[in-house]
């Protein structure tokens, strides 16, 4: 297809201005990483409030992104001009970088350290504390065993350690630079201290530069507009 308005998830969500970069999203600790970039960017983007409590298994959905998640995004004005599709946060943040020329340093170290801290959200920080979640304020809660959540617990402080370590004489995750790392990781900081109440768990406090760092990022104007994105009520 090569018009936005060709694609099945239009039939569901449908766009107000076609030409404009859509985003498909509901206020999680992913989802929010969205809309702070493209705040922080000054992307003019409009948003489709995807609940994650059955939106994302519909066939309209599904037809953007095959892995039922948010966020997904649709840029009609994609590489060339030509309209491109994305899913995963870490994915689409990386695109939105080198589509704007922000939020990512230029020269080739920089980037590479950007993109290491990156993956180490993706692939680390995110799934242990999304299972924390799981295991302390969700469904897995009711579990009887608690080797499980402990086992989430020791290697989310663990993970807190290494981003301690790495904040200690530096503002940002990649150095003096605020970048697209940042904007990965302080969302799930937040989300795990004030949305699971992991501060006693994890005895948060005792991370002193990761807990400067979290209020330094959270004081961004851009990132107060982004946090609220899509408004749900």
């Amino acid at each position: 297809m090569t018009t936005l308005t060709e694609h099945p998830i239009t039939r569901r969500w449908p766009a107000a201005d076609p030409q404009r970069l859509q985003l498909y999203s509901y206020p999680t600790p992913n989802g929010v990483k969205i809309s702070i970039a493209l705040e922080e960017m000054g992307l003019p983007y409009e948003v489709h409030t995807v609940s994650i409590r059955g939106d994302q298994h519909t066939p309209e959905f599904l037809s953007l992104n095959p892995n039922n998640k948010i966020p997904a995004i649709i840029d009609p004005q994609g590489p060339g001009g030509q309209l491109i599709t994305l899913w995963e946060s870490g994915a689409i943040l990386l695109y939105l970088a080198d589509k704007t020329g922000t939020l990512i340093p230029a020269d080739t170290p920089g980037r590479a350290q950007t993109l290491q801290w990156l993956m180490f959200q993706m692939g680390g920080l995110g799934p242990m504390f999304g299972q924390y979640g799981y295991f302390t304020k969700f469904a897995g809660k009711d579990v009887a065993d608690p080797r499980p959540r402990q086992h989430f617990i020791d290697e989310s402080r663990r993970l807190l350690g290494v981003l301690e370590q790495q904040l200690e004489h530096q503002p940002f995750i990649a150095g003096e630079q605020y970048t697209i790392a940042d904007i990965a990781i302080f969302p799930w900081l937040r989300a795990v201290r004030d949305v699971y109440g992991a501060g006693e768990d994890f005895r948060m406090p005792e991370f002193e530069h990761t807990m400067s760092y979290l209020e330094r990022c959270l004081q961004r104007p851009a990132v107060q507009r982004g946090m609220k994105v899509p408004d749900i009520g």
